[in-house]
This record gives C-alpha cells, sequence and structure tokens, in this order.
C-alpha cells in the first residue's frame, strides 16, 4: 500500500482536477443559457418568413422555382452533394463530436453519389483531414459564439454552388438539443426544399397567415425570401449546436466531479488507513524501544 505522502499528494492533485472541471461546467452553463436565449430572440423573425413562404406556395401550388429543383434526370451514383458538417472547436464534451462524425461517414457510405464537405470546427477539420473526403476549406470559422453574418456567407456559397450545378443536393449535420439530458445528431437536407416543409402543420399556430400581395411576383419574392429563409435555417443549426456542444460539455464535467468526489472519498479512506498504520508502527516501534532500554537497565 502507497504511503500517507503518496496518497496525500494525489488527493491534491485530485482536487486541483475537480476545481478545474467545477470552472469549466461554470462557464458551458453560462454559454449554453446565452446561446438559448440567442436563439428563442430570432426564431420567431425565420417562422414568420417560413409562414410567408408558406402562403405564397399555397397561392401558386404548382410553381417550379429553382430552390425546389430536385433534378429526377441525374442518376443516384452521379448525384454531387454537399454536406455542412458542424463539430467542436475542442473537445472534452463527450460523445459530441464523435456522434456528428459518426452520422457523416454512415451518410457518405450509404448515399451514392460524389460528396463534398464543408466542415465547421477544428475538431471536424483535423479529423476530415486525415480522411480520404473532398472537404472544402472555405468555412474555417470557429463554431464559438456563432453569428449572422457568419451563416450569410455559408448560405450564400451553398446557394450558388447549387443555382450554377455544381451540387444537386446540400445537407447539414449538427446537434440538436431535445431537451437538457438528450441530444441527437440530425440529417438535414437544405436543398432543394421540399414543399412539405412549408405545410401548415410544419409552423407554429400563433403565426399568422393573412392574404399577401406579392411584388413584382411570387418568383421574385421567392428569390429575395428563401436566401434569408436559409440563412436563418444554417444560423439556427449553428447555435443549436453551439448549444449542445456546451451542454455536452457540462454533462462531461459534472461527470469528471461526480468521479472525482467518488475518488477523493477512497483516498481519503486509504490516507487514514496509512496513517493509521503509521502512528501504530511508531508506537510499535517506541514500545519496542523502551522494552529494549529496560531489559539493558538489569
Amino acid at each position: 500500500m502507497a504511503n500517507a505522502r503518496e496518497i496525500k499528494s494525489r488527493i491534491n492533485s485530485v482536487q486541483d482536477t475537480m476545481k478545474i472541471t467545477n470552472a469549466m461546467y461554470m462557464i458551458s452553463s453560462s454559454k449554453m443559457k446565452k446561446a438559448k436565449k440567442i436563439l428563442s430572440d430570432t426564431e420567431p423573425y425565420f417562422y414568420n418568413m417560413q409562414s410567408a413562404i408558406a402562403r405564397i406556395l399555397r397561392h401558386i401550388p404548382d410553381t417550379q422555382h429553382p430552390f425546389f429543383s430536385v433534378r429526377h434526370l441525374i442518376p443516384a451514383e452521379e448525384r454531387k452533394i454537399a454536406t455542412i458538417v458542424v463539430t467542436g472547436d475542442k473537445g472534452m464534451a463527450g460523445a459530441y463530436n464523435h456522434n456528428i462524425t459518426k452520422m457523416t461517414e454512415e451518410f457518405m457510405a450509404n448515399t451514392p453519389g460524389y460528396h463534398k464537405l464543408y466542415v465547421l470546427g477544428v475538431v471536424g477539420r483535423q479529423y476530415f483531414s486525415k480522411k480520404n473526403v473532398d472537404m472544402d476549406g472555405s468555412f474555417r470559422y470557429t463554431v464559438q459564439k456563432p453569428t449572422m453574418h457568419r451563416a450569410r456567407m455559408i448560405s450564400e456559397e451553398v446557394i450558388r454552388s447549387f443555382l450554377d450545378r455544381e451540387v444537386d443536393e446540400v445537407h447539414i449535420i449538427y446537434t440538436q438539443m431535445q431537451n437538457a439530458v438528450v441530444m441527437e445528431a440530425v440529417n438535414m437536407q437544405l436543398l432543394p426544399l421540399k414543399k412539405t416543409s412549408f405545410s401548415p402543420l410544419q409552423i407554429p399556430a400563433e403565426i399568422h397567415q393573412e392574404e399577401i400581395e406579392m411584388f413584382p411576383s411570387a418568383e421574385g419574392v421567392l428569390d429575395t425570401m428563401i436566401p434569408n429563409y436559409l440563412t436563418g435555417v444554417i444560423y439556427g443549426c449553428l447555435v443549436e449546436a453551439y448549444a449542445s456542444e456546451n451542454n455536452a460539455r457540462m454533462t462531461a464535467m459534472q461527470s469528471s466531479t461526480d468521479s472525482a468526489k467518488k475518488m477523493l472519498q477512497d483516498l481519503s479512506i486509504q490516507y487514514n488507513r496509512a496513517r493509521q498504520a503509521a502512528i501504530t508502527q511508531e508506537i510499535t516501534e517506541v514500545c519496542s524501544g523502551a522494552k529494549a532500554q529496560k531489559r539493558k537497565g538489569r
């Protein structure tokens, strides 16, 4: 068994680690709450935009707008698929980054066609740079503190690629936070848009759906609204992924803190036993020495 000094040194080390995990828990908690507030503040605007697009489609259900072009004539094995992959900039967040990379690899393996990745986050870029994949390096953004400007830059690039037929589909893979405990990796198709996504069932009931007048035309209105809508969707995905990452890090740090507390309990027992054994040994040695001196005196 280790001596008391070694056990005390290990106890101090565990206590220092626990201070770090506690601090990281508090920081992640603050960041997650801030991200959720930003998301809740911006959601009404984009829900209203989604509602407006739904009203346009209700008036002209047979529209053949390019953003809804499915491109049936291109065989599945020849389709060019672009995927925006949202990972974290750092680890220590449990399985957060692993779930995203795993879903991306499964999607690429199970979906025929040519795949191109737009990877956000340092962890994802480092991971896929070691793989034999076509990875675009345009968006070397940090995923910390997502902004509308970055979301607009991403949406402009993928929209341009889609309209120029450089890609036939655009997906985004990110982490969606169902609640404080459950987080799920999600693969959402951004382009081509699906008209079923704009059905009344997909829009909150409190959004008003009054009649609208379109000028100069329905197509012209869609040309303006859909890019802004896609920017909002991408921004929402970035913010939710950021909140999910910090929530995952909170959970991981809480688990680490709990493990450290349990380890301290075990070490405290070992320390007390070692100290008690040392005291017992010292008493035994003192008693033995006293007896030896007593025998000499005789």
